[in-house]
This record gives C-alpha cells, sequence and structure tokens, in this order.
C-alpha cells in the first residue's frame, strides 16, 4: 500500500524547502547582496519537524535599484523653462527682468556675479539675444547673453549664488598673400593687389621708420606680403596681422617677421633679428604734407627775413593729432615766442624734441609727464608766427638741431638672446614663403 497522505504532503514540502535553500545558495554565489536575505529566510524557516502547511516566502531574485534623489544644488540649478528675449529700444536689464517675473534680488545678484563680465548688461542694444533659465518655482538658475558673434556671456546659480564666464567660439585662423606694384600710392597698389586699408596701414606702420610713405615712394616699388585671415563657420570675418612682409623702395629691399613671444609680446623684426621699431617715430602727424623743410638759411614767410629754419613745418588741418616721436618726459609745456604753443620731450640720453604750434595740448599732460612713442600729446595749428595750420617739428642730438627727415635713428631692441633660435627658424621658414610668394607672382604676371 502507498504512504497516507498526511507523510506525501511532508515529504512534498521537505523537497520544496531543501530546493530552494539550495537555489538561494546559487544566487548568492553571484549576488552577494542576496547573501543576508538568504541568512535571514534560513532562520525563519522551521524545520521539516515542526513545518506546517503554510506557503513557502517568495524570495526576490535581485534587489530594486536605490534611487538617487538630486542634492540640494541640483534641485536649485535644474533649468525647466527656457524663454528667448530680444533687446527692444530702450530696453534695460532691470525692464526684462521685470517682464520676465524675476525678482530684483536676483538682478542684483547677476550683476554682482563678476562685475568685469557683467557690466556689459548695462549697455544692451536693440536686437541683441538673451536666454533665461528658470525652475519650477520660477527662479532664476541661468542666463546667457550674446555679446557679439565671438563671444557668449553665461550666468549660472550654484549653491554660492550666481557665476559669470564668457565662452568664446573658436575662429579658424588662414594664412593670404598678396604681391603689388606702385603706380602712383601705396594704397591704390594695395588696393589693386586685394588688400583691405587695415593691412595697408600695418604695412606702413612696419617700414615707416625706414621708408617715408609721403615723401620716398617711387615708380616701381613694390611689396609682398603674408598676412592671417579670420573665418567663422567659413565666412570672413576680419584680417589679422601680417606676418612677414617685404618692401622694395627705390632698390633697397626691407624685410620684416611678426614674432611673439611665449609672455605674448610681439613685434617685427629683421631677418637678423633687428627690430623694426625705432626708437623715434620718423613722423609725428599722420595725413600730412611737407610745407617747409630743414635749411640753414629760409625766408621766413612772417616776418620777410632770413633766417635758419631748423625743423620740417608739415601741413594738416587744425585738430590733427601730434604724437611723441619716441619715449621719453615732458620738459617744457607752454607758450614759446614764435613757437606758439610748444612742448618739449627729452628723450633717453641724448635725443630731444620739440613741437611746435599745436592748437591745444591734450588734456592730462604737464611738465614732467612720462609719454609713450606714438602717444598723442597735442593737436595741430596755428598758435604763434605761422601763415596756416601746421606742425613745426625739430631733432636735437646732444643740443644740435638735425634734419628730422634725414637723421639716423637709432633702434629698438633686439630679439632677446633667449629666444634668437627660435626667431631664425621661424624667419628662415617665412622668408622661404615670401620668396615663393614673388617667384609665383612674377611667372603669372610675366607674358
Amino acid at each position: 500500500m502507498g504512504q497516507p497522505p498526511r507523510v506525501l504532503r511532508r515529504r512534498h514540502i521537505h523537497f520544496l524547502i531543501i530546493g530552494g535553500s539550495a537555489l538561494l545558495g546559487l544566487i548568492a554565489l553571484f549576488n552577494p547582496s542576496i547573501d543576508a536575505i538568504a541568512t535571514r529566510h534560513a532562520a525563519a524557516t522551521p524545520s521539516p519537524a515542526a513545518h506546517s502547511a503554510a506557503p513557502p516566502v517568495a524570495v526576490p531574485l535581485a534587489l530594486p535599484a536605490t534611487e538617487t534623489k538630486p542634492t540640494a544644488s541640483q534641485q536649485q540649478t535644474q533649468v525647466v523653462r527656457w524663454d528667448d528675449v530680444t533687446v527692444r529700444s530702450g530696453d534695460t536689464l532691470a525692464a526684462i527682468f521685470g517682464r520676465l517675473k524675476f525678482s530684483p534680488n536676483e538682478l542684483y545678484a547677476v550683476m554682482a556675479a563678476d562685475r568685469n563680465k557683467t557690466a556689459t548688461l548695462k549697455q544692451l542694444l536693440p536686437g541683441q539675444a538673451l536666454r533665461f533659465g528658470s525652475d519650477g518655482e520660477h527662479r532664476l538658475t541661468a542666463m546667457q547673453y550674446k555679446i557679439d558673434r565671438l563671444t557668449r556671456l553665461e550666468i549660472d546659480r550654484s549653491d554660492n549664488g550666481f557665476s559669470a564666464r564668457n565662452i568664446k567660439r573658436p575662429v579658424e585662423t588662414r594664412l593670404a598673400y598678396a604681391s603689388g606694384t606702385i603706380d602712383s600710392s601705396l594704397f591704390a597698389a594695395g588696393q589693386k593687389a586685394g588688400l583691405s586699408d587695415a593691412v595697408v596701414m600695418q604695412l606702413a606702420t612696419i617700414f615707416g621708420w625706414d621708408v617715408d610713405f609721403a615723401l620716398d615712394i617711387r615708380h616701381g616699388d613694390s611689396f609682398t606680403v603674408l598676412y592671417e585671415q579670420q573665418y567663422l563657420d567659413g565666412e570672413k570675418l576680419a584680417d589679422g596681422n601680417i606676418i612677414a612682409a617685404e618692401f622694395v623702395n627705390q632698390g633697397t629691399t626691407y624685410s620684416a617677421i611678426r614674432f611673439t613671444d611665449p609672455a605674448g609680446n610681439g613685434g617685427y623684426y629683421t631677418p637678423a633679428g633687428l627690430s623694426m621699431r625705432k626708437a623715434f617715430l620718423r613722423s609725428p602727424v599722420d595725413f600730412y604734407r611737407i610745407s617747409s623743410r630743414f635749411q640753414r638759411e629760409r625766408l621766413n614767410p612772417v616776418l620777410h627775413i632770413r633766417r635758419p629754419h631748423l625743423g620740417v613745418d608739415y601741413a594738416a588741418p587744425t585738430g590733427t593729432p601730434i604724437k611723441a616721436a619716441g619715449d621719453g618726459k615732458i620738459i617744457f609745456r607752454g607758450r614759446k615766442g614764435g613757437y606758439g604753443n610748444v612742448i618739449v620731450i627729452q628723450h633717453t640720453g641724448v635725443y630731444r624734441t620739440l613741437y611746435g604750434h599745436m592748437s591745444r595740448f591734450r588734456g592730462g599732460l604737464s611738465v614732467g609727464s612720462q609719454v609713450r612713442q606714438g602717444q598723442v600729446i597735442g593737436y595741430v595749428g596755428m598758435t604763434g608766427l605761422a601763415t596756416g595750420p601746421h606742425l613745426h617739428y625739430e631733432f636735437l642730438v646732444n643740443g644740435v638741431h638735425r634734419n628730422p627727415l634725414t637723421v639716423k635713428l637709432p633702434n629698438a631692441s633686439p630679439i632677446a638672446a633667449k629666444y634668437r633660435a627660435a626667431f631664425e627658424a621661424q624667419a628662415r621658414t617665412l622668408m622661404a614663403r615670401l620668396d615663393t610668394v614673388k617667384r609665383t607672382t612674377l611667372a603669372l604676371n610675366t607674358p
């Protein structure tokens, strides 16, 4: 006869318990987190002798993933909505904040984030774009302001308030070249070669210490230029720096290489490493014509007597800026007889310059003021003995007047010795490129 039903059920349950324990052991080998559950279950499971007909406990094969809640800072800075705003005529940031229902306290906190960066928000222009991010409680969490095509101001909320940073879009720099021959003027030849006025002005500035572009230019003079162009998204933005150039004036060749040291200081040097920049400008005014040259004896147009004219007169409209020819200190500023309004600058060593007939002096300068080469010190006029607006300019060496148009000007400092090897390598490469451009241009222009 078979076993009684009660005995069969007891054995069946016993086998289930043993099988379940074995299964828990296998799971624990692959998932240690089940270990504790299996142990607790074994301790709570009655022995076969004491086991009742109660159903077995269901054991999960894996624990549910722990839910990670955002921190207070993450909740605070979470952007749930963006509002795009176009600046209207007469708009201010306060007016925009008011329309968007942001609090005045948030406006103050934004402007205080970094005053150097957020100052631009005080000068909003119609048509400019801003974006505002806010959270579920309509608190400002982020802000973006497109300053220009290249720069975007980003402001973000954090635990410590708002922070500001400028994001610059990367600009692609390409190398361009041009070569031309002068028929009438440098500007006309530059335009014919496809150069912008800005690049032509750079060219004149680089070689301006050696070549007087108002007096020394001759038919047949030529130039070759390598320069940078800046592009954004395939569109040209602007011309950059000239990196190498050559100018041939009356048969004399002048070459210039741009070199920037690791500190970011850039300048132009000859291939031998001498500075193109001289200690003095050849002329202290732009856009001029010479109305009277340096002469040991000249008939004075006002007094009608013969006397030395120990300087050069540059005719120019009243108000034309006058620049310091070199670094130095003002030792005289005021009225000086027939010179009218005059400034005299003492330069390093034995050099002194004088600027006469000024209509007025630039504000903030007085006797003892230090000035830099190219700094505006006054404006063209016709004070004193003058028949028309012009600058009378004198150049003295050891107290002796010298002709400003012909005096040999001292050079500025050459390439520092620690950068010479890097400069020479760069100079060789760029001079080779210039030579290639010249030969290519010559081949294209030869019938």
